[in-house]
């Protein structure tokens, strides 16, 4: 819109969310937007999903970004929405994933008086965002709007929060609306290249660890190519282990929590590391260990999308600071002359194959195997926290960009909103919530949520009685002398009926494999409550 013609904030507002591409917003009503929900009433346009914690709003609005590249998209109310909507904001910039969230405030004029509910948003979330700021002229309100989309999407992806005074939104102004915004992008320097093929040229053991910021389709798709060509080993960064189908004959597997230890020794063992779009941080490098910030003995080559994280935290022999997608596409301009890649993936398949445990009664390792059976390639696998997890980045295989929901901040609760979201973004597709007992509880009252919009997807909660992953760190600190780690649950699968969803609940491994048969002959919500022993901590250990 052009227009000059009056027009309120909240107009305004869902005006320029919808020039720049806005379709679906996720929030928790409050009465300090109430303008912007008065927008929405004449935009049909956006989806508008009303969740039932602000947590699960940003957690949506999180896992929708990461799905699209484009900002999701989150209204909370002020105070306690905002501090509750604060996880997912911290798990965006973590991830790297980009997504805007819009906080009703007070208004202006009593400001910094302690208002009801009055916190300086801004100074709050400064250092969990790109940015962070106020919308004081709802005449600037475009300019606002384009700028976030810009921040969230360019160089590093991120969240970008912006605080609505009340009375701001209701104001009646005059203003132009700005046009759709693309992400700033930068290609790699071809010198860069050059001196990348003579340092690949002298390298005996390359390895490329790949995943990260700004991965996309695009970069997924020509740097699988160049990889395959060149026979190089290729490892995902931790919970980034849809970079490239895990079915590629050079892949080496994921790198983080219990990664194989092949893996493990082919990282230490290479000479050159490409490392292509990582941050390398503390999960992936095993507490700074398994590639040290000076890495004696290796070169590294870092290619980023944002300057400012190279040569951060590690000694770099070659910083290439380049859009993902650009720089996979300009590797087909040099060569690289062919390794033997199959090993590390033959590796990474006799790694990723289960083996029977016939001492445990409900082992997960035969149904993901059983899932991989039953369920298609490209499903969208979401997960939050907890020693559940470890069994699926183990053995399930993920098909590449968009089928790995998982925050690498390791925040529980992630999971349902993260299925929630997805399976409003691809209706067609199969969407799975894996989640522990206890990170279930955290978010799950979204089911509400996912049964409200006809959602289509599998839950699955793995049922140990217990917070796994501390009580594992418990035992291994403090051997025998459990304290606060035992939970006392529901009945998940009533809990699934209570909420109009299709439920059953699993015991054994061999009951499994039918029950799935029954899970995905149904359709929307689908819950299968898993009760496994918590002894068995592990996809290959016990307490």
């Amino acid at each position: 819109m052009t227009s000059l013609s009056p027009r309120t904030g909240g107009r305004i507002l869902v005006d320029n969310l919808l020039a720049q591409g806005c379709d679906r917003i996720f929030t928790v009503p409050g009465e300090s937007f109430l303008a912007v929900l008065d927008a929405l009433y004449d935009s049909p346009q956006i989806d508008l999903t009303v969740c039932r914690q602000e947590g699960g709003v940003a957690f949506m609005a999180c896992a929708d970004g990461a799905l699209t590249g484009r900002p999701g998209i989150a209204f909370v109310t002020r105070g306690p929405g905002a501090t509750n909507a604060s996880i997912g904001v911290h798990v965006a910039m973590q991830d790297s994933q980009p997504m805007i969230l819009f906080i009703g405030d007070v208004d202006r004029g009593t400001r910094d008086r302690e208002a009801f509910q009055e916190i300086d948003f801004p100074a709050m979330f400064a250092p969990i965002a790109k940015w962070a700021a106020k919308i004081d002229d709802a005449r600037r309100i475009p300019e606002y709007v384009a700028r976030a989309f810009a921040v969230a999407m360019s160089g590093r992806p991120g969240p970008v929060v912006l605080a609505l005074p009340e009375d701001m939104l209701l104001d009646v102004v005059e203003t132009v609306d700005r046009p759709r915004v693309a992400p700033v992008v930068q290609a790699c320097d071809p010198f860069q290249l050059h001196v990348l093929a003579e340092m690949l040229e002298e390298a005996q053991q390359p390895l490329a660890i790949i995943g990260g910021a700004g991965w996309s389709a695009r970069a997924a798709e020509s740097f699988g190519i160049w990889a395959e060509r060149s026979a190089l080993p290729v490892a995902a960064a931790f919970r980034r282990q849809d970079a490239l189908p895990n079915t590629s004959p050079v892949w080496a597997g994921n790198l983080g929590y219990g990664p194989n230890p092949a893996l493990v020794k082919r990282v230490r063992e290479a000479d050159l590391l490409l490392v292509v779009g990582p941050r390398l941080g503390e999960a992936t490098t095993d507490g700074y260990t398994l590639v040290t910030p000076d890495h004696v003995g290796q070169r590294l080559v870092h290619v980023h999308p944002d300057a400012t994280e190279l040569g951060q935290t590690y000694r770099t022999d070659l910083a290439i600071c380049a859009d993902m997608g650009s720089f996979a596409e300009a590797l087909h301009s040099i060569t690289c002359r062919p390794r033997d890649g199959t090993e590390a993936h033959d590796a990474y398949l006799a790694w990723s194959t289960p083996l029977p445990r016939p001492d445990v009664t409900l082992d997960l390792g035969p149904c993901v195997a059983e899932m991989r059976a039953q369920l298609p390639a490209d499903s969208i696998i979401c997960n939050g926290a907890g020693n559940y997890s470890g069994w699926w980045h183990r053995y399930w295989r993920y098909d590449g960009p968009g089928t790995q929901l998982a925050p690498t901040a390791g925040a529980m609760g992630y999971g349902v909103p993260a299925a929630t979201a997805a399976a409003l973004r691809y209706p067609g597709r199969m969407v799975v919530t894996l989640a522990g007992d206890g990170c279930f509880l955290m978010n799950g009252q979204e089911l509400a949520t996912a049964v409200a919009h006809k959602a289509d997807m599998l839950v699955i909660i793995v049922d140990n009685a217990a917070y796994g992953t501390i009580r594992m760190h418990q035992e291994r600190a403090f051997p025998s002398r459990i304290s606060g780690t035992t939970l006392n649950n529901p009945d998940f699968a009533a809990l699934g009926r209570a909420y109009g969803c299709w439920a059953e609940t699993v015991e054994t491994t061999g009951s499994f494999a039918p029950a799935l048969g029954r899970a995905m002959a149904q359709t929307g919500v689908r819950v299968l409550h898993l009760k496994t022993d918590v002894r068995v901590i592990t996809s290959g250990g016990m307490l």
